[in-house]
């Protein structure tokens, strides 16, 4: 992504000229796209709902429930794919060699081949059913959409499973979901498998997507456990078809299990219901904007376990979109935008930002370059919040080309909605890209989807109106100071896309779900004039980094303090960035020998605290002690401030209960959090 504003000589030399450019430029300008809604008036309120707000697009006042007649299954929407398809359009692409061209297979291949594999499990000893559980462990690839279309046709229930959930939590996953089977794309998660299954009995088959040794055969046959490979599966069902057993709307499709709590996983159940209302929200609230078809192309790499990328797939398949799987490798993943060219692009913040930033580090040193990006983006900016957005202008051709071919130069939407996406990096994609960008707002327990922005309204701050499939409520937080009758409040949700609850727990299903059937979410929102909703702070302690990985923060200053040096920690992240920071102090007790004692310093508390030796220690100490203690690098804090005093009731850090008053320690600290975040940059 180096150079992308290597201006030649020649555009320079056009850019001034640029009375003349200005002329081509109004002249060429489109007409705005009008919204479909009026822009300040994007939801109100219901009568007899607590202040609930739907979508001003819900005919009749009553939410939506299928888009189309004949969809109320992904089962059903894969069928229509076919059928919008003729069966021969492209489905799913991959790169069986590096650098290779994509193969490609058809919907109809795709639907046989599920089939097939699908019939082959029931050879394999499986029933159809939602009796059965079946685990994927595995990276984006057609085996993967063959392995659930396959448990869809025979309405099985899929599990998926992924690295980050780590050991622990996976053998959770495998005992409460009682998985027998377990698709696996390579050996070295067969191995971690078997790891587990010396603990736990419940495996008894391992499908392998690719070859797999003989050691590792004979570990599993020692075990109990049959390892085959998918081909052999499917090969079975060839043999041996089966009619497939369709599900019905209110059947499972998926337990998704969500990391990122202090305790173990909460299975989350979500219906074919609840994910096709929700998809049929979406395709309502870009009906005549975002219409999808078969010359639609998405690059499959956010990864399928979380429910963000299998609602889009489903999405895809339903209007027939090819879908390209990326080679594997993220480092990559310009590559495959540059071979397939997506006209659709579902991001995450992290990424969108990396390329706003590339660009501005592209014009750094040059004030040519530098005034040359600016007059750019401002007039485009300009046409932006008129509701133009386009990419055939003379700044495309003098500055923004580059940019939109590093993408394919196709891209006519951006999706992003796992964390929040900056306002300026927001309005230079619009302008850049030349592209709508829709930022949603969601969470797995309703079905991804909660928000939408609303085509034509290109303003920033915020997540959109509510989808046409729920309503969304506000509800006092008095322990925070929000309150309903000033538009803030935590973010509740109650609708048809919302789960069944969370498996074998209902405790914690009655923490989320109300009696009224409302989902509290845990976020804290405000209801801006416009209608649409604004994220605004954090009920529950989890938060979420810029690149969508949750953190737990309790549990990492749990393991920091129980570093002799650490007496107290308050870690600290937020959604526009990608990594934790941290507020320690010391144990007064050991802190000042220690130092002497290793560092050959000397001084009180506030001398040794500000001492930049002493900051390292404790940083490398505790860092490695995270390393110890299983912690993921995105969970690390990368930075830390330390503090010389102690968290307590007099100083107002801690709650009677002496929890740390998090709220109260982000304020107080602001400064230093800040300032770490920019020696981070």
């Amino acid at each position: 992504m180096e150079n992308i504003l290597n201006v030649s000589s020649t555009k320079l030399a056009a850019g001034a000229v640029a009375v003349a450019a200005g002329a081509y430029y109004m002249a060429s300008r489109p007409s705005p796209v009008e919204p479909p809604c009026p822009l300040d008036r994007q939801s109100v309120e219901v009568e007899g709902q607590d202040g609930a707000h739907i979508s001003t697009r819900c005919k009749d006042g009553k939410l939506l429930e299928y888009l189309y007649d004949d969809v109320t299954t992904t089962y059903e929407g894969f069928q229509r794919g076919i059928r919008l398809t003729n069966g021969t359009g492209r489905c799913i692409g991959w790169r069986a060699v590096p650098h290779e061209p994509y193969q490609w297979m058809t919907y109809q291949q795709v639907h046989e081949s599920a089939l097939r594999f699908g019939s082959g499990l029931l050879e394999k000893g499986l029933s159809p059913g939602q009796d059965t559980f079946v685990g994927i462990f595995s990276q984006n690839r057609p085996e993967w959409v063959i392995a659930e279309q396959a448990c869809s046709a025979f309405s099985m229930v899929v599990v998926p499973l992924y690295d980050t959930l780590g050991p622990q939590a996976i053998k959770f996953v495998i005992e409460q979901g009682n998985l027998h089977t377990i698709v696996c794309d390579v050996e070295k998660k067969v191995d971690s498998i078997l790891d587990i299954a010396q603990d736990v009995s419940v495996v008894k088959r391992i499908v392998v997507m690719e070859t797999i040794n003989d050691e590792l055969k004979k570990r599993a046959t020692s075990l109990g456990i049959e390892v085959m490979t998918f081909d052999d599966v499917e090969e079975a069902g060839r043999r041996n078809p089966h009619d497939a057993v369709p599900p019905r709307p209110e059947d499972l499709l998926t337990i998704c299990y969500t990391s990122g709590t202090t305790g173990l996983p909460k299975g989350v159940m979500l219906t074919h219901k609840n994910i096709v209302t929700n998809i049929s929200a979406v395709l309502k609230h870009v009906e005549g904007y975002l219409n999808l078809g078969p010359d639609d192309m998405h690059v499959s790499y956010l990864p399928l376990p979380h429910q963000f990328e299998r609602s889009l797939h489903v999405m895809f398949f339903m209007t027939g979109v090819q879908i390209g799987f990326f080679g594997g490798d993220v480092k990559k993943l310009l590559d495959d935008f540059r071979e397939l060219r997506p006209t659709i692009f579902p991001s995450v913040p992290r990424l969108l930002n990396r390329i706003f930033d590339k660009v501005n580090a592209g014009v750094q040193g040059s004030a040519i370059k530098t005034k040359l990006l600016e007059i750019a983006l401002r007039s485009k900016s300009a046409e932006v919040k008129r509701g133009i957005v386009r990419r055939n202008s003379i700044w495309d051709t003098l500055i923004f080309g580059k940019v939109q071919n590093l993408l394919g130069g196709r891209v006519r939407a951006i999706i992003t909605g796992s964390a929040p996406l900056s306002e300026t990096a927001m309005t230079f994609l619009r302008a850049a890209i030349g592209c709508t960008v829709y930022e949603g707002y969601g969470q797995t327990e309703a079905n991804a989807g909660v928000s939408f922005s609303t085509p034509g309204d290109h303003s920033t701050g915020h997540v959109g109106s509510p989808l046409t499939c729920n309503l969304v409520k506000l509800a006092d937080i008095p322990e925070m100071d929000y309150y309903t009758k000033n538009n803030q409040g935590e973010v509740c949700v109650k609708g048809p896309n919302i789960m069944k609850g969370y498996y074998k727990a209902p405790e914690r299903t009655a923490e989320a779900l109300d009696e009224d059937g409302w989902l509290h979410t845990g976020d804290v929102g405000e209801w801006l004039p416009s209608g649409v909703l604004k994220i605004i702070d954090r009920k529950k302690h989890i938060f979420k980094l810029a690149q969508g990985e949750y953190i737990a923060p309790e549990k990492v200053e749990s393991i920091y303090t129980s570093s002799p040096l650490v007496a107290q920690a308050f870690v600290y992240g937020e959604s526009l960035k990608a990594s934790c920071v941290g507020v320690f102090v010391p144990d007064p007790e050991v802190l000042p020998g220690w130092a002497k004692n290793n560092l050959n310093l000397e001084g009180t508390m506030q001398q040794l605290c500000k001492n930049k030796a002493v900051k390292n220690a404790i940083l490398k100490d505790v860092i490695s002690l995270g390393k110890q203690r299983g912690l993921y690098s995105f969970e690390q804090v990368k930075d830390i401030h330390l503090h010389p005093e102690l968290f307590s009731l007099e100083n107002g850090l801690l709650t009677p209960t002496f929890k740390s008053k998090r709220t109260t320690l982000k304020s107080t600290f602001l400064p230093q959090i800040q300032e770490m975040y920019e020696n981070l940059a």
